[in-house]
């Protein structure tokens, strides 16, 4: 059986990121090529069987909901990474931190002053239809001036070789530990090349993250007890959760195991109550605190609001942070960028359509074949249209839904997403792949280097989503000469 070799691989015409179209490495990746190119006949076949196995034995799953053929799903990994060179890096950091500094001030104004809605930046119907708006946080002044702490933001390239983003997740972002994993899989399957090809580690997310969560803490304690707050293992990210809590040694929770008096919070032990000072919450604002949001849920502490509004215990992400991931209000963030910083983006946005202005309406309407229609706060793949592979039935139906509700939609052209060699059977072949950074904001903004790079593993598909059937790749970040680099053993 011939080995697998990138000697008779095909960009067809796409961006690729590992290969110019001439089949030349770009560069950062020439040492990867060579590498794999030199393994013996079916030795990365053999390697990536490993993997799975490994990922299977590890217990590395997501849950999609819906989905009967069982609860928990292996997330498919291909073993060809993505490589990112340090230039491009570095641009891509700096838009991130002024993107998340641009976000933080627009959901602090929000909830005081709104004078981005006043200076007529961001039209006032938009935000008092924003269904993720709170206003049970209006005047709420969150430890250290920060809302949102955690982020994975969604960039792709498109055919002209620009990094555009896709979307902010700034909620409860997921996948994180999916990249941690990876990693510590490719340096055990290919421990040689990380330090030759100068790649970025990103074993010290756990670390900051840490970091990030102790420098929140309201209260003046020196070692501050700070705890995971899952919604249990029916949640789709709970392995998640649970890895996140397990890295930084703190206590992962139930709404059951958390208490609050004289609006304090206290985690039950088998020692009895302990003051929690800072909650990492993996739990949608809804869900939090039946006496400030839904009165039905079950998931929930209840009175934890009351002691968070008056700064006894930190939350992050802080609740309402969701109005700055509503998918219409992100395009308006290169404007915001301008309002509050007096900056050029960095990054731009992936052109959009706000369906809730009638020319933009208007024309999505008569695109619907060209283009993808996203709800404005629907994630993982659900509540789209994707125009070029749909048919005239389901275009008929986000017609009406447009048409009934169109502050809820939004639309951008189809674009060609990158591509990155990913093992077929006994070749290569190109998929559309994106990237998740990863930017924690404590005393300033921090950019995991790094990221998950998600591919869609259906031959021609653009939906790289692991709920539909999306998997995903390490992403190496080449550095600069003196930066560090991970080591030539593995070291998690």
């Amino acid at each position: 059986m011939p080995g697998l070799t990138f000697k008779n691989y095909q960009t067809d015409n796409f961006y690729d990121e590992l290969f110019y179209p001439e089949g030349i490495p770009r560069p950062g990746a020439e040492l990867l090529v060579d590498a794999i190119d030199q393994l013996p006949a079916s030795e990365l076949r053999l390697r990536q069987e490993a993997i799975s196995r490994a990922l299977l034995r590890m217990g590395i799953t997501f849950t999609v909901y819906g989905d009967e053929s069982g609860t928990e799903k292996i997330f498919p990994f291909d073993v060809i990474p993505r490589v990112v060179e340090a230039i491009e890096w570095n641009h891509i950091e700096a838009g991130l931190k002024q993107r998340i500094k641009a976000l933080n001030l627009f959901i602090d104004d929000i909830y005081h002053d709104q004078n981005i809605v006043k200076d007529g930046v961001l039209p006032a119907e938009i935000l008092k239809k924003a269904k993720s708006f709170r206003p049970q946080c209006v005047g709420v002044n969150p430890p250290k001036g920060i809302w949102c702490h955690i982020t994975g933001t969604d960039l792709i390239r498109h055919t002209d070789g620009a990094i555009y983003v896709l979307e902010d997740n700034l909620r409860c972002p997921s996948g994180v530990s999916y990249v941690l994993q990876n990693r510590m899989i490719m340096k055990r399957s290919f421990p040689q090349i990380f330090a030759d090809s100068k790649v970025r580690p990103v074993v010290g997310y756990a670390t900051q993250l840490y970091a990030t969560l102790a420098h929140l803490c309201p209260n003046d304690v020196a070692d501050p007890t700070i705890v995971v707050l899952t919604p249990g293992i029916y949640n789709s990210a709970y392995y998640e959760h649970s890895f996140l809590a397990q890295q930084m040694g703190v206590a992962l929770v139930q709404g059951e195991d958390l208490v609050v008096q004289d609006d304090f919070v206290y985690m039950r032990t088998t020692h009895g109550f302990q003051q929690v000072d800072v909650i990492y919450r993996r739990i949608d604002d809804d869900f939090m605190d039946p006496k400030a949001f839904r009165k039905d849920s079950m998931l929930g502490v209840p009175g934890l609001m009351q002691a968070y509004r008056n700064g006894r215990v930190a939350l992050a992400n802080a609740p309402g942070t969701g109005v700055a991931d509503d998918k219409v209000i992100y395009a308006y963030v290169p404007d915001m960028i301008k309002y509050y910083l007096n900056e050029v983006p960095g990054l731009p946005n992936v052109q959009t359509y706000v369906c809730d202005r009638p020319d933009d309406r208007a024309y999505v309407l008569e695109h619907l074949d060209e283009l993808v229609v996203k709800a404005a706060n629907e994630a993982g793949g659900y509540g789209m249209l994707i125009g070029p592979h749909s048919t005239k039935e389901e275009q008929g139906k986000f017609a009406e839904l447009i048409k009934a509700d169109p502050r809820n939609y939004v639309a951008q052209p189809t674009l060609a997403l990158s591509r990155v060699p990913t093992v077929v059977g006994d070749h290569f072949e190109g998929r559309h792949v994106d990237l998740r950074p990863y930017i924690l904001y404590g005393k300033t903004p921090w950019v995991l280097p790094g990221g998950l790079t998600r591919v869609a593993l259906k031959k021609g598909s653009l939906v790289v989503n692991s709920s539909q059937g999306g998997g995903s790749k390490d992403t190496w970040v080449i550095g600069h000469p003196g930066t560090e680099v991970e080591p030539q053993e593995a070291t998690v």
